[in-house]
């Protein structure tokens, strides 16, 4: 390595703001994912729209796919300036629809339109990292983006809580717009300037197909989330037929044999679905339960979720240290069990005559379980891939991730929905949440032993 390239750093006068700006966008949309978990609640009391709560996450799941293919078809033909422009300004337009919304229905089109932008704003950051810094400083990029992640998942719920509580939840999504457009002027002004490449020919047909397979998985994705609007007689068979839809739509989206559980990737693809639904779904109707529930206040429901962020980011790192000594069966079957006991936990809480404390505490182990495994998926995804597919492969992946959490919050919805609505109703969603983590063991025990590398 050059004298250069080892004094270098991603703190340079030349990569400072393209840096911070980065970092930044990347926060505000972690404290924007958190605070959203945390205030829903009182949003869909205050705008009387109980019946789109789940529809209001798995819409800006569904259409993060959207953005996340566009970003990637577009940064790959053109360079990925235009795309993160339009990415920001999406996800600021969102913000915005939701900050201001009067009715549940105009809020969940500003969650819609968030989507897209979040989805693609990941990805076209990802492309201007790879056009802007050296490799050897990717890492060390790359690790900064983590902990912008990390951070807000400690402080997010907790700060969600307390500005929905004494000020007023509108500001949950106002603020980080006017913070988002102040980093993103950082970052705008800095690429004007620069080489960032134009892009090389792209297999046109195949990129649409490819982009409007994403606005069927999508669109079928939102059908999905109004279920639970829709009349009785039609919730469940349109739901059904929306699953269906999702399922063979997707196929062309992800590795073969996916969804039968091949043994290698397409087992680390479909359980990274599966766990992400899981966990998720829980998660979303854990301030519900906290708030409604037990009568807690909305900043000490966010206080709820730290544990487990705290809990997320030790394992994450115990991980990266330990990870191969571990080894990938017994990191799924630790951290499979660490998720079954925290759903278990709140489920009997939900149901039974326990205190409110103990999902807390369970929900700990859910962090903990997840921080073991997320982490673990992906370098899974990268020992399965090479040059050809890297794109692919990765992108896969955080395709299962959205699609997955977004099928499973809007069916939990609807099953809520269908038993009444009440706060005692929403054991619905651990229940399917546990049954689905149990299942998840399948693909967990085929993950295979491709050449891992611990996460650094």
């Amino acid at each position: 390595m050059s004298e250069a390239a080892t004094t270098a750093t991603i703190w340079d006068r030349e990569r400072v703001w393209v840096t911070v700006g980065s970092v930044a966008l990347i926060f505000l949309a972690a404290i924007e994912a958190l605070a959203v978990t945390t205030v829903m609640p009182i949003v869909s009391a205050a705008l009387d729209g109980s019946a789109l709560f789940a529809a209001a996450f798995a819409g800006t799941l569904a259409t993060s796919v959207i953005g996340m293919v566009a970003a990637g078809a577009w940064s790959d033909a053109r360079g990925p300036r235009g795309a993160l422009y339009v990415a920001v300004t999406l996800f600021l337009v969102g913000l915005l629809i939701s900050g201001f919304a009067v009715t549940m229905e105009q809020f969940l089109i500003g969650r819609l339109v968030q989507g897209l932008g979040t989805g693609g704003q990941t990805v076209a950051l990802y492309v201007v990292v790879a056009r802007l810094y050296p490799p050897y400083l990717h890492g060390r990029v790359f690790a900064a983006f983590a902990a912008a992640w990390i951070v807000p998942s400690m402080i997010g719920p907790f700060l969600a809580g307390a500005v929905a509580e004494y000020l007023d939840w509108r500001w949950a999504f106002l603020g980080v717009a006017v913070l988002t457009a102040i980093a993103f002027l950082l970052i705008a002004v800095r690429l004007r300037g620069l080489d960032l490449g134009h892009g090389e020919p792209q297999d046109r047909r195949a990129l649409l197909i490819r982009l409007a397979l994403a606005f069927v998985v999508a669109a079928f994705a939102v059908i999905l989330g109004l279920t639970a609007d829709m009349p009785a007689a039609l919730r469940w068979p349109v739901a059904i037929g929306a699953v269906l839809g999702i399922a063979i739509t997707v196929l062309p989206l992800l590795p073969k044999r996916t969804l039968r559980a091949g043994r290698g990737l397409p087992s680390v693809v479909l359980m990274r679905g599966m766990v992400a639904g899981a966990f998720f779904a829980t998660e979303a109707y854990i301030p519900y339960l906290l708030i409604e529930g037990f009568g807690w206040s909305a900043t000490w429901a966010g206080v709820g979720l730290m544990f487990a962020a705290f809990a997320w980011a030790g394992a994450s790192n115990l991980q990266g240290r330990i990870g191969e000594r571990l080894g990938n069966r017994r990191i799924t079957l630790i951290s499979l069990a660490l998720l079954v006991i925290a759903i278990a936990g709140v489920l009997v809480t939900a149901i039974g005559d326990v205190p409110p404390a103990v999902v807390v505490v369970a929900w700990g182990f859910a962090g903990a379980g997840m921080g073991l495994l997320y982490p673990r998926l992906t370098v899974l995804t990268l020992a399965y891939s090479d040059e050809g597919n890297q794109g692919f492969n990765s992108s896969a992946l955080s395709i299962s991730d959205s699609t997955g959490s977004a099928v499973v919050i809007a069916v939990s919805g609807l099953a809520v929905a269908s038993l009444g609505g009440h706060v005692a109703d929403v054991g619905a969603v651990f229940l399917i949440s546990l049954g689905l983590v149990v299942v998840a063991f399948l693909p967990g025990l085929r993950l295979g032993h491709a050449a891992e590398s611990a996460l650094r």
